[in-house]
């Protein structure tokens, strides 16, 4: 409903309601003033009765007849007794038949001493009684016909005037809800064209109220147009930045609809600048992909999870959005991985062409020393022996690490004792001069065996002996430890050596990272014994993690899982 409407009805309910309340009001208090007027006329009248009444009682018929046509009203003289001594209308011969009047309210109060006024009704007639106190008692009648048709009268004459007023007010209403309606309707449209991007035209009315709304919803639009500015502006910017990353970027709804993608992605998915793109659901097809795709949908997120799609290996990261769906990052690692391949197939070929010139260099010093008495060329010989020693020892290293890296490498998988195996790994060092070191083994309740290759817990156990060695001092102590853990066994190595510092724990596993180069170099190590630790113990499916302290030790636990039966 229009305001104007609104405006107009409201003012004729309020203008209505007065005119009822004026004409009720009107009306009861002209009757109340007129019959109070009435009463006291008439109580003059019967006291200037009283006064012309002769002593002698015979002449009060004759006196009250004369007295009542003159002023066209009904005279009654009431005794002390309350019986009526003469009346107007009643001739003497018939006053007997009257009942007494002592019981009527103006009569009583008459005979109390005070004027007495009172109301009744006969065939549909009222009337009005005054009565004076006196010897006799005067009561003066008269019907109250003129009195109602004068409050009649007077009340058409109000109503008339009300009703005038009432539509007068109504058609001022009327304007005045005009004037403020279209003002109104005007800056509601200025305010729809706010949104709407269209220029606004706001009104004039002149007046106050709707003035300052104007103006605040004029500062409202010029606020929102510098903030939508504002966010064009970066999201633009976030745009330009996100289709120039490398990474391709993906962007989904909490169905998993595609909103948006850079060209970076659209490039990795084999989609042109334009094609339509299908939902996350659909587009991974792999294993690992819908595992992917299943948790970015469930807002788990995931992190560094490669997969490979259309012969393009991914690295892919995404992240759970607060308003539902979420941003998938594609990282393209096909060049790297390549890269690593021939890597691996450089590291593999030269190892294997260097195997065979280091064996003949070791095997010539080894001839050479038999037959050699000079102590100057016997140290030179025995330097050459135990570098192509070192140099035979990084070579298997890097064939170890080769063959495990390739993927052609399974562990055969059998119930390993691994206290056993913790002493001989131990005992081979022994028998190699092992310094003096404590050794000690304890296996935990469930954890006396590990399902795992033999060879590679001989190899795990083997290179953290060697780094415990290189790295306790003669009178320290190495453990092997073993206890259940997560489904699975922990075997955990740990020694009592000068320890590792904590910026360096995160780098350890790396090929060839030395925590102290020029220690580990003196030490004979290779560098990469964490590193092939590593890699066996996630071939099981397992993991490595290492806990140290500068000068108070190092423990390094590989986990290996129970296999699923």
């Amino acid at each position: 409903m229009k305001f104007s409407v609104r405006l107009v009805l409201a003012t004729v309910g309020i203008l209505l309601f007065s005119v009822l309340i004026l004409v009720w009001t009107f009306r009861t208090a002209l009757r109340r003033d007129l019959e109070a007027n009435l009463a006291a006329s008439l109580q003059r009248e019967a006291e200037l009765i009283q006064g012309a009444l002769p002593d002698n009682p015979r002449g009060w018929d004759r006196i009250v007849g004369r007295l009542a046509r003159d002023r066209g009203q009904r005279v009654t003289l009431v005794g002390t007794t309350g019986r009526p001594l003469a009346d107007s209308r009643i001739p003497p011969g018939q006053l007997g038949t009257l009942d007494a009047l002592a019981g009527r309210e103006d009569v009583a109060a008459a005979l109390a001493g005070t004027v007495g006024t009172t109301r009744t009704t006969d065939a549909g007639r009222v009337y009005l009684h005054v009565a004076v106190p006196g010897d006799p008692i005067v009561v003066v009648t008269t019907d109250l016909i003129g009195l109602e048709a004068t409050a009649a009268e007077a009340q058409r004459s109000v109503l008339w005037a009300a009703l005038l007023a009432l539509v007068v007010g109504s058609v001022l209403a009327l304007g005045v809800g005009r004037t403020v309606a279209r003002p109104l309707g005007d800056l509601a449209g200025a305010a729809r064209a706010i949104p709407a991007g269209q220029v606004p035209r706001f009104p004039r009315s002149g007046i106050l109220e709707i003035d300052q709304l104007t103006q605040a919803i004029r500062d409202l639009g010029n606020q929102l147009a510098d903030r939508g500015e504002a966010v064009r502006a970066g999201r633009d910017e976030a745009s330009a930045l996100v289709d120039a990353m490398v990474e391709g970027v993906l962007a989904t709804d909490a169905r998993g609809r595609i909103t948006s993608a850079n060209p970076a992605a659209r490039r990795f998915l084999g989609f042109g600048p334009d094609d339509p793109l299908p939902d996350l659901p659909q587009l991974f097809r792999t294993r690992v992909a819908r595992d992917v795709v299943d948790s970015t949908l469930r807002g788990d997120g995931v992190q560094d999870r490669e997969v490979e799609l259309g012969g393009r290996v991914l690295l892919t990261s995404s992240r759970p959005l607060a308003s539902g769906g979420a941003v998938l990052v594609l990282h393209d690692l096909t060049a790297l991985r390549r890269l690593e391949a021939v890597r691996k197939d450089f590291v593999a070929n030269v190892s294997h062409e260097l195997k065979t010139p280091i064996t003949v260099i070791a095997g010539y010093a080894d001839t050479l020393l038999q037959d050699e008495t000079d102590p100057e060329r016997r140290r030179f010989l025995e330097a050459v022996r135990a570098h192509a020693a070192r140099m035979h020892q990084l070579v298997d290293d890097q064939l170890s690490l080769a063959r495990i890296e390739s993927g052609r490498w399974e562990p055969a998988l059998e119930a390993v004792d691994l206290a056993g195996a913790a002493r001989a790994a131990w005992s081979a060092r022994t028998v190699q001069g092992t310094p003096t070191l404590r050794f000690e083994v304890r296996t935990g309740p469930g954890a006396e065996t590990a399902a795992a290759d033999p060879e590679a817990v001989q190899q795990i156990l083997g290179n953290l002996f060697d780094n415990a060695i290189r790295h306790t001092p003669p009178d320290g102590t190495v453990a092997v430890h073993t206890r259940a853990e997560g489904g699975g066994v922990t075997l955990a190595v740990t020694d009592t050596g000068s320890g590792i510092p904590g910026e360096h724990l995160p780098r350890i596993f790396e090929r060839y990272y030395r925590a102290d180069p020029a220690r580990s170099r003196e030490a004979g190590g290779t560098g990469l014994g964490l590193a092939i630790v590593k890699h066996l113990t996630e071939a099981h499916g397992g993991q490595v993690r290492v806990e140290s302290e500068l000068g108070h030790g190092t423990t390094v636990s590989c986990w290996f899982p129970r296999p699923v039966t």
